[in-house]
């Protein structure tokens, strides 16, 4: 199975055990929040923060097992064509994150992407986990603080990772595209597609 995200949407697809997922951004440097669910319990998700508690790095590497917030292995991170690039600090973007630098009026979020990719599967969602930001890039400096230089992620990089139980997965195109220094996530030519591969 083959799909697209488009820009600043996201879709939510259901992975069976051993199966795999290929996310790829075909123009490069365009950020892929990525959030994952227990097929048999969305009270079990992803969690960024229990996987790097074990994993000791706050970037997802190859061969790293993403676990659930009940420590339980969900994903492996099977593939890097991205050169490591990733991040999981970020919060998914919000209606709230884009009014806080200044943004009037509604913005799509990927917040409101998770949201709506599962309601298209008939799920309800109350709480927007941290995601694993794939194809962002993110940097701690020697001071503490937090900044996101420039995305150098090149077009047609790609992850792949491996289901370990059934999972519901949702990729979101980030849509942040705000002029903010320090804080560039995607391209200034702004956010673009996604494309998905279940195999």
């Amino acid at each position: 199975m083959k799909f697209i995200v488009p820009a600043r949407e996201g879709r939510a697809v259901k992975i069976l055990r051993g199966q795999t997922i290929r996310i790829t951004t075909p123009k490069g440097a365009q950020a892929a929040d990525f959030f994952a669910y227990n097929a048999e319990d969305l009270g079990e998700w992803l969690s960024a923060n229990h996987t790097w508690a074990t994993t000791f790095c706050v970037r997802p590497r190859a061969g790293d097992d993403f676990l659930s917030r009940f420590r339980r292995p969900m994903l492996r991170f099977a593939e890097d064509g991205a050169q490591g690039v990733h991040d999981m600090m970020i919060a998914a973007c919000d209606q709230f994150r884009y009014e806080f630098f200044g943004h009037k009026g509604p913005h799509a979020s990927c917040s409101e992407n998770l949201c709506v990719a599962m309601r298209r599967l008939g799920h309800q969602i109350d709480v927007i986990p941290q995601p694993i930001n794939f194809f962002t890039h993110t940097r701690v400096e020697a001071d503490g603080r937090f900044v996101s230089p420039p995305n150098p992620v090149k077009p047609g990089a790609y992850v792949v990772l491996e289901a370990l139980i059934d999972v519901v997965c949702v990729i979101s195109s980030c849509p942040f595209d705000l002029g903010v220094e320090g804080w560039t996530i995607n391209t200034a030519q702004g956010p673009s597609e996604l494309i998905v591969e279940v195999s």
